[in-house]
């Protein structure tokens, strides 16, 4: 059987292998943050409440791009562990204001140190510069695809990317 010739594709399709290594980064990113008792959307709250300073509860909730009651069940994880506090606003005593804590900046540290080693682990084959340069690229590609998605709907607000 003969293969049809396919018009108007290009060279390469990243797709597939962004897929894939994310993947890899994902298992092995969730295998070192287990010990550390946090998860993937502890530790984008942590780095946002870092990142940006106090936030109330609901504006987290669109930063993070999370149904507000989600939250709520992330924020109650975070605060049996000490990372995080939550505190009644000054403004206005209907909102909750949450701060990142000393031990809060300390377990992002010591997570953000676990996934640089898994970095170092699945780019191993990449030179620095080559790091570098798929770093840069990436954030090229997700800040224009965060534009399209933001113009689309403002519902769905995407987390800044992070850096380890």
């Amino acid at each position: 059987m003969a293969s049809l010739p396919v018009l108007n594709q290009p060279p390469h399709q990243s797709g597939a292998l962004l897929d894939h290594l994310a993947r890899r980064v994902r298992t092995r990113s969730e295998t070192v943050l287990a010990p550390l008792g946090l998860r993937t959307r502890h530790l984008v709250t942590l780095t946002v409440l870092r990142d940006h300073g106090s936030s109330t509860q609901q504006a987290l909730a669109a930063t993070l791009g999370i149904d507000s009651t989600n939250l709520v069940g992330l924020l109650n994880d975070l605060e049996a562990d000490h990372l995080i506090e939550r505190r009644r606003s000054p403004q206005d005593r209907r909102r909750h204001v949450v701060d990142l804590t000393d031990a809060g900046v300390k377990k992002l540290a010591k997570a953000e140190f676990a996934l640089a080693a898994v970095e170092d682990e699945v780019l191993a084959a990449l030179t620095f510069e080559q790091r570098e340069q798929l770093y840069s690229l990436l954030q090229q590609a997700t800040a224009a695809t965060d534009v399209v998605a933001c113009a689309g709907s403002e519902d769905e607000p995407m987390p800044p990317p992070m850096r380890s």
